[in-house]
This record gives C-alpha cells, sequence and structure tokens, in this order.
C-alpha cells in the first residue's frame, strides 16, 4: 500500500501532491521556454485550488512566491516576479509594540486615555472646551455601560481630571447635557443567561405534591 507516510512530505499541503508533483516534472523540462510555460499554467492551476488569495491586493506575486517554495527554491525560468531566498521565509516579522502600561480605569479603557492626551495638547481654549465636552459624553456612554444606570456630571468630570493627571484642567461649570438616544439603549446581558448583570432568573419551585 502506498500510504501518505511514506510519501514525500508536502511543502504546502492548501495545494495537494498533485501540484507538487507538477512542478518537480516541470523542474526536469530541460528547455527553458518550455518550463517557463508550463510553470505559468501551473500557477492558474493554483489559483484556481487557493482562490481565497484574490483577497489579497498582490495576490499573484503570493502565487509565485509559492512556486519557488513549493520549488524549494531551485526554479529557474522566465517569471513576472523575482525569486525569493529561503530567508525570506524564515524572517519572522518584526513585534508589534504593545503599550504595557496598566490601564488606569478599565470601563474607559486605554483609548480614552490616549484621546485625553490628545485634547491635552489642544491650543484654541473654546474648540479644547468642547472637545473637553464630547469626550466627557463618550466617557459617560462607557460608565453606564458597566456601572449605574445614572451618572452624575460631576463623577465623570473628576474621572477626566483623574486620568489627565494634571496635564488637562477641566473648565469650571462646564455641563455635558444629555444626548438624544444615550439612555435607551438595553442593559449589558449576561452572556450566560441572556439577563441584565446583577439580574437572576425567577425559576419557579415545585412543591413536593406538584403544585
Amino acid at each position: 500500500m502506498d500510504y501518505n507516510t511514506y510519501r514525500e512530505k508536502l511543502i504546502l499541503p492548501e495545494y495537494g501532491r498533485h501540484v507538487q508533483k507538477m512542478i518537480e516534472r516541470v523542474k526536469g523540462i530541460e528547455d527553458k521556454q518550455k518550463r517557463s510555460e508550463q510553470i505559468q499554467a501551473v500557477v492558474n492551476v493554483m489559483a484556481l485550488l487557493n482562490p481565497s488569495l484574490k483577497d489579497y491586493p498582490d495576490y499573484k506575486r503570493k502565487l509565485w512566491d509559492h512556486v519557488y517554495a513549493i520549488a524549494g527554491y531551485d526554479l529557474d525560468i522566465d517569471a513576472p516576479y523575482e525569486m525569493p531566498s529561503p530567508a525570506q521565509k524564515a524572517a519572522k516579522p518584526d513585534p508589534i509594540p504593545v503599550d504595557k502600561t496598566p490601564i488606569k480605569a478599565t470601563c474607559y479603557g486605554r483609548n480614552i486615555e490616549n484621546m485625553i492626551d490628545l485634547v491635552a495638547g489642544i491650543e484654541d481654549e473654546t474648540v479644547k472646551t468642547e472637545m473637553i465636552r464630547n469626550l466627557a459624553r463618550y466617557m459617560r456612554q462607557q460608565y453606564l455601560i458597566w456601572n449605574k444606570d445614572t451618572v452624575a456630571d460631576e463623577t465623570i468630570l473628576n474621572d477626566m481630571a483623574r486620568l489627565a493627571a494634571g496635564k488637562l484642567e477641566i473648565p469650571e461649570g462646564i455641563e455635558l447635557g444629555a444626548v438624544h438616544g444615550e439612555f435607551n439603549r438595553p442593559r449589558a446581558l449576561d452572556a450566560r443567561q441572556g439577563q441584565p448583570f446583577g439580574k437572576k432568573k425567577n425559576k419557579k419551585r415545585r412543591s413536593n405534591n406538584g403544585h
């Protein structure tokens, strides 16, 4: 029996063993022009087998990169793209920097802290006051999602001042006002029971006599 465990390892399993065999046969063609024509036909087959690549802006280059990888980076052809080096495939992407600074208030999140820093840098006092009011309204919405049904404006403004840590001066007498539709949203639901947090389903207990 010819088991897959005895066969040559698939380099890119998404294309299957037949594509890998076709590329190996193309490598054995002596005429370079004929070899280039045949590998183009293989690329067309690979595009049909892996249609999701078309979602990428440069999917044709990815197809050719896959051809080179399956060929073991040993393919002398005339192609629209240069063959990458094996070192490029082995190279790891640059790590994405992550801000590990503890979040001061989890109900607001880190984005609120970043927005406060941006507002603090505004020079026009009129614009800054309006930005503070809009940001405070947004903070109130975030607060009400996870806390109470109502909250005083003073509480939100005090939280903003605490998050700003002296970088932002809150104007005296600023009023947030109500935003249309702000309090008409449903409360957060318990993912396990589909009930508002803090509420439990009322279950009727049956007595021993079945009533």
